[in-house]
C-alpha cells in the first residue's frame, strides 16, 4: 500500500493503521479511500488483532479530509451523487474491534468520517479540530451528523458553521468531551497504544459486543442524518468552479478557542 501503513503486533494484539500522506496533511485521495477500505477489512478476518490504533503522518495534521485535486467521477444525475468519504471509516466496513484515534496536528472536514467511527480519540496540545465547508460554499452534511454524536450540539454547530474563522485548540477539545486525554507534545500515540494494549487484553467477545452496542445507540440518529444529507448537499453546494474561486480567496487567519 502507497498512502496507508498497518503495522500489526501480533504478540500483543494491537493494529497501528497510518495516514502516510503527509506532504498532503494526509488529505484523502481516492487511493487512500480504497488502501483504508482494504485495510478494514482485511482486519476483520486477522483475529490476532484485537483493537486498532488510528493515526497520522507527519506533525502537521491527522488529516484534512478529501484531497481537493482528488478527481471525484459523477453520474449525471441528481439522484445518484456519490461521496467518495462515505465508506471510509472502519463500521461503514462492518469493523467492530474497538479504534481508538491518536491526533496531533489539524484534524478537518472529511477527517470526522475516520474520528467519527472511532471509539474514542487521544491528543497533543498541537491538535486543532474545524470543518472548513461553509467557507467555500458547501454543506457539511455527513461530517455535522457524524460529530453531533460526538459533541454538544452548541459546539459542533459553532465548529460546522464558523468554517475556518476558528479551530477547536486541543484543550478546549478535551473540556468538551471531544477528545477523552490530553497527552503531552509527542504522547498521544503511546497513550492510544497504552489504552488499545488494555483493550486487547480482554477477551474480545465482549469487547466487540460493547462496540456494537455503543454504536448501536447513535446509529439510528446517524441513518437518519445520512438520509438528508444527499439531498441537502445538492440543494446547498456552490458550482465547483465557485468553491475553487472561495478557496483560492481564502482569508488564511483564524482564532483558536
Amino acid at each position: 500500500m502507497n498512502t496507508v501503513l498497518l503495522d500489526t503486533d501480533k504478540d500483543t494484539g494491537i493494529a497501528v493503521v497510518t495516514l502516510d500522506r503527509p506532504e498532503r496533511l494526509n488529505a484523502i485521495d481516492l487511493v487512500m479511500r480504497d488502501e483504508l477500505q482494504q485495510v478494514w477489512g482485511e482486519l476483520r478476518f486477522d483475529d490476532s488483532v484485537r483493537a486498532v490504533v488510528l493515526t497520522g503522518s507527519g506533525e502537521r495534521a491527522f488529516c484534512t479530509g478529501l484531497d481537493r485535486d482528488a478527481d471525484v467521477p459523477q453520474p449525471n444525475s441528481p439522484y445518484m451523487a456519490d461521496d467518495p468519504l462515505l465508506r471510509v471509516g472502519p463500521k461503514a466496513n462492518d469493523l467492530w474491534k474497538p479504534v481508538v484515534a491518536a491526533v496531533r496536528g489539524m484534524a478537518c472536514g472529511g477527517a470526522f468520517y475516520l474520528l467519527g467511527e472511532s471509539e474514542f480519540l487521544v491528543a497533543e496540545p498541537s491538535a486543532s479540530f474545524f470543518d472548513p465547508h461553509t467557507t467555500y460554499g458547501m454543506v457539511s452534511a455527513y461530517e455535522s451528523v457524524l460529530m453531533a454524536q460526538r459533541m454538544p450540539y452548541g459546539e459542533v454547530a459553532r465548529m460546522m458553521l464558523m468554517g475556518t474563522a476558528e479551530r477547536i485548540g486541543a484543550q478546549r477539545a478535551y473540556d468538551i468531551g471531544l477528545v477523552s486525554e490530553l497527552t503531552e507534545p509527542g504522547g498521544a500515540l503511546a497513550a492510544a497504544t497504552a489504552c488499545a494494549a488494555v483493550l486487547a487484553g480482554y477477551p474480545p467477545e465482549g469487547v466487540q459486543g460493547t462496540v456494537r452496542a455503543l454504536w448501536a445507540a447513535r446509529e439510528s440518529a446517524v441513518a437518519a442524518g445520512f438520509a438528508q444529507a444527499p439531498h441537502l448537499v445538492a440543494l446547498g453546494n456552490l458550482p465547483g468552479e465557485r468553491q475553487a474561486e472561495l478557496f483560492t480567496q481564502r482569508n488564511r487567519e483564524f482564532r483558536i478557542r
